[in-house]
């Protein structure tokens, strides 16, 4: 059973745990369900720019999977909130998951080195499958299909200075066919500031109307 549907590839996951997957037939707890649905409700509200659903849903989804005692899966939680942040361009670091840092495992520690544009290359493996080429130095997010980890890995780029103009434009395409308003005022801004310092005013300005046009009503 495919328990992230349409984020399983975008966001921290690695197959085996038994916190994302059904095996065996077995009976799922009770847990592990309300868990996955606080997880995609709390990454799609930060998508859409809703950060009082956002909070609610992340917290009930951390205390799910508190019940475990698992450090691991809480420090999955915690990466799935920083990897949509990073997608969104808020590039703070990943303070909720240094505290379990020491319990994490690899993958885990990998996969915040990577949000943190600090992955070795020999971490590649270790990654998500979409993220993998990134953090071994590639930079064609276009070949990423998903929409989020495209996102995440262009957020990525940035980090790192490695994001040219058609990776911030390839950003700015995938959040608006998505209807992603928070990763989309951010990568507009970063396009606004890409033609102001190209002395293209006239896009600079046509920029910032967009932005006006898809910021929330004040």
């Amino acid at each position: 059973m495919n328990a992230w549907r349409g984020l399983h590839s975008a966001i921290f996951v690695i197959a085996s745990s038994a916190l994302w997957a059904c095996a065996g037939g077995q009976k799922v707890p009770d847990w592990n369900i309300q868990a996955v649905g606080h997880v995609e409700r709390f990454a799609e509200a930060a998508l859409r720019g809703d950060a009082r659903v956002e909070a609610r849903e992340f917290e009930l989804a951390r205390a799910e999977v508190a019940r475990t005692g698992r450090s691991e899966l809480v420090a999955r939680v915690e990466l799935t909130r920083c990897a949509t942040r990073v997608a969104s361009l808020e590039l703070a670091p990943c303070a909720g998951f240094e505290p379990l840092r020491a319990d994490a495992g690899e993958p885990e520690r990998a996969y915040a080195d990577y949000l943190a544009g600090q992955a070795a290359a020999a971490q590649a493996s270790l990654l998500p499958p979409p993220h993998r080429a990134i953090a071994a130095g590639g930079d064609a997010v276009a070949a990423i299909d998903d929409p989020l980890a495209r996102l995440i890995a262009a957020g990525v780029l940035l980090r790192q200075g490695r994001a040219s103009p058609a990776v911030v434009a390839q950003a700015v395409d995938t959040a608006s066919q998505q209807g992603w308003r928070r990763p989309l005022l951010a990568w507009l801004g970063v396009q606004q500031r890409l033609a102001q310092q190209a002395g293209r005013p006239e896009d600079a300005a046509r920029l910032r109307r967009r932005m006006d046009l898809v910021a929330p009503p004040r």
